[in-house]
């Protein structure tokens, strides 16, 4: 960017013309009024040859003898400097025809003063005398005329002046003041943020255009910076707005987790916390549990979108799976990861909770086994060795008291073997938490008490039974198989684990054996009893009927 055009150097050249006009002007005023020094010289001499012509006239008259040296005189007077000067080029051609007329005249009037007559002279010297008239104000013409051109000369160089400078001010106001205004507004703009200034005088060949084109780039440049990092402070702030809401949001589901025993509600809280904060339109939840799996939802889903899906694992191991539909705005792919993290240890601390649920029921159950075992089973032994030794001693003595011992040694030997069911049932063992697993540890050992074939159909997820549900669960099952093992003979049994069309749990459990014929127990066997007492205890109903193609059918349902 070159300055073309200097404003400095344009003021100088614009006080440098007015500095010469104003020397010209006084210039030529002065040169005018230099030659007009001797105008009124010229004008008195002119003025003096009318009274000499007279003077000579009266004297040639009278014959005065003074006559030559006024002659003399008028001579000189007639070839004054002041009027010899007017013979020049710069003169006006009638003052200098005028004088050399005059002159011309006096020559012919000189020699008829030597020659005479004196008559004659005196006949022509008043022609002479207006001829000086004539010369007298040509001169007095000539001398205004340059008064006139002084005047004149003065007034064009004081307009001159004055239009040079009314120019100066014009530029500058155009070249300086103007684009400095604006510099100064667009200074002002840009102190106060505001980059949208008006459009600066950057075509002006000046310093200021190459100022003006200076500051538009530099403000430019600033208003791309200041652009720049509004933007990366809006995204920072977005970031930190999204980093605590993520927080807050992961705050809330661990809360949730967190709150108590790990259920389905905290489950299903964590969800809603999840579709509240991202706006999604439906969040799902599925849970791998070995051959079934149990699933959560939140919203109502829409068929025609899209589902996003996460894996949920743990230690390499897969989990199940997230999955979320939503309208346009995505949610945070951080946070649903986090959350999805934060699921997957709910679901194993979940099931750490329902196995050290199950691990201290056992162990409290195995307590009571023990107790039982030390206690009640070692008396009735102690009883039944006495009942041997009194059967020995009362041998042949009396009917009527080995009836009685009779009898006797049968109710001891049935509390005996009830006993001995209570302490297999008590010392029952459950490693898994898994419904379905559990259903075929606690099968192992009765598939080897019997040839029939016995199959577990499992549908129900472990999240829907907790410890002691799972508990009365495998009692109830367990005792239903011992029944179809024992009493009915039965080739085929066959368990049925799944959710009813109302959403409870239902177990059913079939067999094709001989068949109940007496839903009433006989005397001194409580099986059927305690498994309603357990079914009971679940909040549900158990039914036995005969099954449709024979056998028994035993049905359990409860709420999950």
């Amino acid at each position: 960017m070159l300055v073309k055009r200097s404003v400095t150097s344009s003021l100088a050249k614009a006080l440098i013309g007015i500095v010469i006009l104003s020397v010209l002007s006084t210039g030529l005023a002065l040169t005018t009024v230099a030659g007009s020094l001797r105008d009124a010289e010229a004008v008195n001499i002119a003025g003096s040859l009318r009274m000499q012509s007279y003077r000579l006239a009266y004297e040639l008259a009278n014959g005065s003898s003074e006559l030559r040296k006024h002659l003399v005189q008028y001579q000189q007077s007639l070839l004054a400097p002041a009027l010899v000067k007017l013979d020049r080029f710069y003169v006006p051609a009638e003052v200098r025809q005028k004088y050399l007329l005059l002159r011309q005249s006096w020559l012919a009037l000189e020699k008829q003063i030597q020659q005479g007559p004196p008559e004659k002279y005196q006949e022509n010297v008043a022609r002479y005398v207006n001829q000086i008239d004539h010369f007298v104000l040509a001169l007095q013409r000539y001398s205004e005329r340059k008064l006139t051109i002084v005047a004149a000369i003065s007034v064009m160089g004081y307009v001159a002046i004055i239009a040079l400078v009314l120019f100066c001010i014009r530029f500058m106001r155009r070249q300086v003041v103007t684009p400095l205004k604006h510099l100064v507004d667009a200074s002002l703009r840009m102190q106060q943020h505001d980059f949208n200034h008006p459009t600066l005088y950057v075509s002006l060949p000046n310093e200021l255009g190459v100022l003006s084109q200076t500051f538009t780039a530099m403000s430019g440049e600033l208003a791309k910076l200041y652009q720049s990092l509004e933007q990366k402070v809006q995204e920072k702030t977005e970031r930190l707005q999204q980093a605590n809401r993520t927080l807050e949001v992961l705050f809330r589901c661990s809360q949730a987790l967190t709150a108590g025993q790990l259920e389905q509600s905290a489950f299903e809280k964590v969800l809603d916390i999840v579709r509240a904060s991202e706006k999604l339109q439906c969040i799902r939840l599925n849970v791998q549990d070995n051959l079934n799996q149990w699933q959560f939802s939140i919203g109502e889903p829409q068929y025609d979108w899209p589902w996003h899906e996460l894996a949920i694992t743990q230690d390499n191991k897969l989990l199940g799976n997230m999955s979320w539909q939503h309208d346009q705005h995505p949610p945070h792919p951080h946070l649903m990861q986090s959350v999805a993290n934060m699921l997957s240890r709910g679901i194993y601390f979940n099931r750490a909770q329902k196995e050290h649920m199950q691990l201290l029921l056992m162990e409290e159950r195995a307590t009571i086994a023990r107790e039982l075992h030390d206690s009640l089973a070692q008396a009735l032994t102690f009883l039944r060795i006495q009942l041997t030794l009194l059967k020995r001693t009362m041998a042949g003595n009396s009917a009527q008291a080995g009836e009685i011992i009779d009898d006797f040694d049968r109710a001891l030997a049935d509390a005996y073997r009830q006993l001995r069911e209570l302490l297999a049932t008590f010392r029952l063992n459950i490693q898994d938490a898994n419904l379905n697993t559990a259903l075929q540890q606690m099968l192992e050992p009765l598939k080897l008490l019997t040839r029939a074939r016995i199959q577990v159909n499992c549908q129900l997820a472990s999240q829907a039974l907790n410890a002691q549900q799972q508990v009365h669960t495998l009692q109830i099952v367990r005792e239903a198989v011992l029944n179809a093992i024992k009493h009915a003979n039965a080739q085929n049994i066959i368990i049925h684990c799944q959710a009813s069309p109302t959403g409870d749990n239902q177990v059913t459990i079939c067999d094709d054996g001989s068949g109940i014929e007496d839903l009433n127990e006989p005397q001194g066997h409580y099986g059927l009893t305690i498994m309603n007492e357990r079914a009971v205890r679940l909040g549900g109903t158990l039914s036995i009927r005969h099954g449709n193609a024979g056998g028994t059918e035993v049905c359990l349902n409860f709420p999950p």
